[in-house]
């Protein structure tokens, strides 16, 4: 955003209008605004490489629907195949982003989860690929276990009413 501009008010009057040179921070009042119309392009592109047999998404369970990400926040979580080919899709998927939105992934931060059916050799591919760490760990996300695999109904159970 360069057109945005800013005024303080002091003592209930208004200052001079001046201009951001460093333009917005975390902590501004439109960045949720802005990561939500961003997040919304990250969506399209994700939902037209589903379309297009690009990538899968995974099923939350047999009847339900596929989940290729959701958006959190100022974060997100993208569900693919564990294939060297599935890497390459979502690198070129973010790469479009960043060049269309201006935000990138910190890589450093980012880690992958793999399910337990997933051979070595394609969790080294993918993590070569994306250059992201390996979790084998459950995480806590928001304050919530990540988990993956048939042990999620008993554990969410608790949240059906």
């Amino acid at each position: 955003m360069s057109t945005i501009s800013y005024s303080a008010m002091v003592n209930g009057n208004v200052g001079e209008n001046f201009y951001p040179t460093r333009g917005l921070r975390q902590g501004d009042l439109v960045s949720p605004f802005l990561f939500l119309i961003c997040g919304e392009g990250l969506s399209c592109l994700m939902r037209l490489a589903i379309r297009e047999g690009l990538l899968k998404g995974v099923k939350v369970s047999r009847s339900g629907p596929k989940v290729s990400h959701l958006l959190f926040v100022d974060d997100c979580i993208l569900f693919k195949e564990a294939t060297k080919r599935g890497a390459c899709v979502i690198k070129e998927i973010l790469w479009e982003y960043k060049n269309g939105s201006g935000q990138y992934v910190n890589f450093e931060k980012s880690a992958v989860f793999f399910s337990k059916n997933t051979s070595e050799e394609d969790r080294q591919l993918v993590i070569n690929q994306l250059g992201v760490r390996s979790s084998n760990d459950l995480e806590r996300y928001l304050g919530l276990l990540s988990l993956v695999g048939r042990r999620k109904k008993g554990i969410f159970s608790s949240f059906e009413r």
